[in-house]
This record gives C-alpha cells, structure tokens and sequence, in this order.
C-alpha cells in the first residue's frame, strides 16, 4: 500500500501539496471571510486560456496561466472599485469568466487543436509537476504568508463595510488588489496538480469547513493550513490507488469532509473527529480497490495501444505478463496517462509502442516511472513503405496507423518475438513457435481481404473515413480515399465549416455510396454528412483501437476481418459481403 512513496512523481506531487497547503490554508480563511468564493473558482477556471497559450507556443504553463491570471485579477479589481457594495466582485467576476473560457476553448479547439491536453488542463496530472511548480508554489505561500502579516488589518476593515472602510483610514485600493493578486497565484500554483477547475478544493473548501469549528481568525487559519496537508496528501494517494487525476480526487475528499464536519456540528457530535475517520476510511479503503492490470505469470512487459496487446498476448502467451494502458475503443491520441501506468511501468522490462506520436505520452511515463525498462518503438522497424512514398523504409512519419497493412503487423511479431527472447531466453523457443503460427493467420486474413476487394469493382472503392486513419489499407487493398471528415491523421483536429462544406461537393462529385464512422469517436457528424448528400453511414470501422471482447474487432485479426466486411457492404450497397474463414 505504502510502494507508491517510492515514485519520483508521487514524492514531489506531496511536496507540492504541503507547500501549497500554508498560502491556501492562510488565504483561503480570507476568501470565505471576504466572500471571494466565487472569485477564487474564476481565477483558477479563467487561467485556462493562458494554458492552453502555453501548452500550444511550447513555453511553461504557469507563465501562461499567471498571465491570465494577473489579467483576471487586474480587471476584476478595477471593475469591483467603481461597483461598491458587498457584492461587487460576483458581477464583474462573471464577465471575465465567461469571456476567458470562450478565449480558452477557441484557443483549445480551432487554433492549437490541444485535444489531448485539456483533461490535464482542466483537472490536473501527477505527471506534471516539476521542479519550477515547486519553486512556483512556495514563493506564493511565502508571499500569502507577508501580505496576510502586513495587510490583515486593512482586509478586515474593507471587509466589514467598504463603504465606511475609507474613514476608517483604508483609502487606498492598493491592500484589496494585492488580496486579489495573492488568490490568483495561489490558484495558479495549484493548476499543475488541482486543474483548472478545481482549485477551490484547497483554496475554499477547507477553509469553509474549519470555520464550522473555529471562532478566531488565528486558530482558524492554523486548522485550515492542516486540513489542506492532510487533505491534499490523502487525495493524493487516493489518485494513485483510484488511477485518476489528483484534482478530482482531493475534491472529493474534500468535500466529504465539508459534508460529515457539518453533520456532526448539526448532530452536535465532534466533527473534526468525524472528518479524521472519513480520510482514513477512504484512504484504507483504497488499498482494496486497486486492480492488478495485466495478463500471465512470466516476464513483465506494458504496451500502449489495444492492438499491440493483442499481438503480444498472441506472441508471448503464458511466458509474458502484459499491462495494456489502453483500455477498447480508448482513443489513443487523446489519452491522458494515469498514476497506475507509471507504476505497471516502473516494474516493466519491456515497453512496447506503436510510435509516430500516436503513444507520445507514453515517453513522460516512462521517465517518471523511475525504471530502465527496454523502449521499442515500432514504428520505426516496419518494412511496409508510407502511402504516397516509392522508396525508402518505413518510418512511420506521417501516417502513424501501419497495422493497417498485414505486411507490417507480420514483420512488427518478428520484432515482438526478438525482444521478447532477449528478456526470456529460457522461453525463446515456445515465443518463436506461437510466433510462427500468428503469422500464417495474417497471412491468411491479407489474402483473404485482397480477394474480398477484388471482386468490388475498382469504381465502387471510394473511401470516406471519420478520420485519414486508412492510408495503409487503401493502398494495400486497391481503395481510393476520398476525404475524411476530420481532414487530419489526428483525432485532435477539428473540421471547418469550410472543409465538411468541400467534402459534402467531393462526395457528390465521386458518388461516394458510404461514410464509414469509427467505433471510438463520435459518429454523430458523419451521420449528418451522410444524411446530407444520400450516402448511407451504417457501417462502423475500427480504426485506432480495438473493440469491446464481445464485438467482431475485439483482435487485431478480427479488427481488420470487420473492416473489410465493412466496406465491402458499403461500397456495394449491402450487395456483396467479406467473409474470411477463421483459422
């Protein structure tokens, strides 16, 4: 239960934790006090933008979202002044808010296509924090710790009547739009680990449950500052113990607390006690919640995509222990690494992956895993020449999906095979003979698909995709690719207008009888363009990923047997079908 401690990225997820905990412990008293709740949601949400900046220009995210920060803070401050009254902020805080999340999802989707990164942008990863977020998290406790030590007296005058507060002697803007400046750098410094939407588990809700129980601002604020540890810790491992984000996790912990702190203070029971045996309730409940991933009792080996497990398993049978990370009809551009991932690959001697930025998180897993695992990127080993190319080897630079070529997949079993004898000698032999066998299987299904496709006359073979996923078996099969609703060998870019306007013309034009939607992405807008220009879209293919064990691509073998079933019923209106005998 306690192995988790000895991750490099869980050590200094704590220690970001513990840093953040005593400028969040310290300000967030004076954001319930002052009524800045809402305000501390926004500045945490309304840094999205500036981290998307970051992620897309390639330069520190928290330079990012500090800036936007700043912004949010400065506009809000100077809006707020000429309002008055307690509720000045709320108003103001709003229009910010909404104009930076539409400026972030404009920034997200149509300018730096940053699908794959908005989950950890918006709730945080483990895998993020670095060295620069630490320094970052302790010069905004330490100055939260200076300004709530000069500037207290000021913050309880505004904050007990603004509009007498002037007579009082605070005249000056200055002490509130350093209040301001301080919640919005505590929000940043917790974006590495919280996100963007979730800041407020440690920034309001500790506080806002300590203060069920404490009646002066000094003891207040100790009990919040270690509420936040403790609860950023325990969140913590219950991230690791859940495999999920970090942001998420502490939210919810955090919540609970709020909720049984305040039940016992209305059952009249003691709450702090309550709240301690809910954190460790949770925290031992997790150690059974934990789920061991993978296949066999030999050699322990993880691989990233759905296909490569099956042709692992296929290879490695009993001799080979796989953790597949990606889970059927995961879209692996998009994938945001998870806690048990490094962990299944620290213990791993052997990493397979697809390669050609398909898998690229798969790199930040391995360095944070701590191992020295065996990396072999397959992509670059492949014999099969890129659609378009006449010479050259294979290196996968633009078209990331080779296994749809079986001429690829057959040479990529002699290289699983190969690296697998080197860390199971004793096993070389019975890996060579299921390898064999696996490739008598794929040749048969490529001879079959070929025969299939011969008998569609060549007219009939025009291909339109959710996305330009099929190069590989376009060429291999004789099959025209038209266009593709997302115009990219990515699923992260979007369609224009522009582009679903031109393809609907091209299909037309070509008499394309079918769009064909992908198992894993959303289907709903091929549907639309088939509705549009009378193609039909009822047949599904398998593009990136495998499907579910009980559908008809559940194996690569079966992935590809689907798919030309598929289209030949497309491109021949129900008219012929693609039957290949199993072997």
């Amino acid at each position: 239960m306690f192995d988790v401690l000895s991750l490099p990225f869980v050590q200094r997820g704590l220690v970001e934790v513990l840093l953040l905990a005593v400028g969040a412990g310290v300000i967030g008293t004076w954001i319930v006090l002052r009524g800045l709740s809402f305000y501390a949601h926004a500045v945490g949400t309304a840094a999205f933008p500036g981290l998307v900046l970051a992620d897309g220009l390639a330069f520190p995210a928290t330079l990012g979202a500090a800036g936007t920060g700043l912004v949010v803070a400065l506009g809000v401050g100077a809006l707020a002044r000429r309002e008055g009254g307690a509720d000045r902020y709320d108003s103001q805080t709003a229009l910010v808010l909404v104009g930076a999340l539409a400026a972030g999802v404009i920034l997200a989707s149509d300018v730096f296509h940053s699908g794959a990164n908005v989950e950890t942008l918006l709730f945080g990863s483990l895998l993020l924090v670095d060295g620069h977020d630490l320094a970052f998290a302790a010069v905004a406790s330490a100055l939260s710790l200076l300004g709530a030590f000069f500037l207290h007296t000021r913050w309880l005058v505004v904050g007990f009547d603004a509009r007498t507060a002037p007579s009082l002697g605070a005249r000056s803007p200055l002490p509130d739009a350093i209040l301001l400046g301080l919640v919005a750098l505590l929000a940043v410094a917790a974006l590495a680990t919280l996100g963007a939407l979730l800041a407020t588990a440690v920034l309001v809700v500790p506080a806002a449950t300590t203060r069920l129980v404490c009646r002066r601002l000094g003891p207040w604020q100790l009990a919040t500052v270690a509420l936040v540890a403790a609860e950023g810790v325990a969140g913590l491992w219950l991230s690791v113990e859940w495999n999920a984000p970090p942001g998420p996790a502490i939210a919810v912990l955090s919540g609970g607390v709020f909720a049984v702190v305040a039940a016992g203070r209305a059952a009249g029971l003691r709450p702090l006690t309550a709240a301690a045996a809910l954190v460790l309730l949770a925290v031992g409940g997790s150690g059974c919640g934990a789920l061991e991933d993978g296949s066999g009792h030999g050699v322990r080996v993880v691989v990233t995509t759905t296909q490569l497990g099956d042709i692992v398993r296929e290879v490695g049978g009993p001799d080979v222990r796989v953790t597949q990370i990606l889970h059927p009809n995961t879209d692996p551009h998009d994938y945001e690494p998870r806690p048990k991932d490094v962990r299944e690959t620290a213990r791993a001697k052997l990493v397979f992956v697809s390669g050609d930025r398909l898998d690229h998180w798969m790199g930040d897993v391995v360095h944070q895993s701590g191992g020295s695992p065996l990396v072999v990127d397959l992509s670059t080993t492949l014999p099969v020449q890129r659609p378009g190319k006449t010479s050259g080897p294979e290196a996968s630079r633009h078209d990331p999906h080779w296994w749809h070529d079986p001429r690829n997949v057959e040479a990529a079993v002699g290289v699983i095979t190969a690296r697998l004898a080197r860390v199971a000698p004793a096993a070389r032999a019975r890996l060579e003979r299921r390898a064999g066998a696996y490739r008598l299987r794929v040749e048969h299904l490529d001879r079959g698909i070929a025969r299939c496709f011969a008998a569609v006359p060549p007219a009939q073979r025009r291909l339109v995709t959710d996305h330009d996923a099929f190069g590989y078996f376009a060429a291999r099969y004789g099959i025209r690719v038209v266009g593709a609703v997302i115009p990219s060998q990515t699923t992260q870019a979007q369609p224009s207008a522009q582009a679903i306007s031109d393809l609907a013309r091209v299909i037309r034009r070509e008499h394309v009888r079918a769009v064909f939607p992908e198992t894993s992405l959303n289907a709903k807008l091929a549907h639309a363009i088939a509705r549009q220009t009378g193609a039909t879209a009822d047949h599904e293919l398998y593009g990136d990923t495998l499907g579910p064990a009980d559908s008809a691509g559940s194996t690569y073998l079966g992935m590809e047997r689907a798919n030309a079933d598929a289209m030949v019923r497309g491109f021949t209106q129900g008219a012929d079908r693609c039957t290949i005998p199993l072997t």
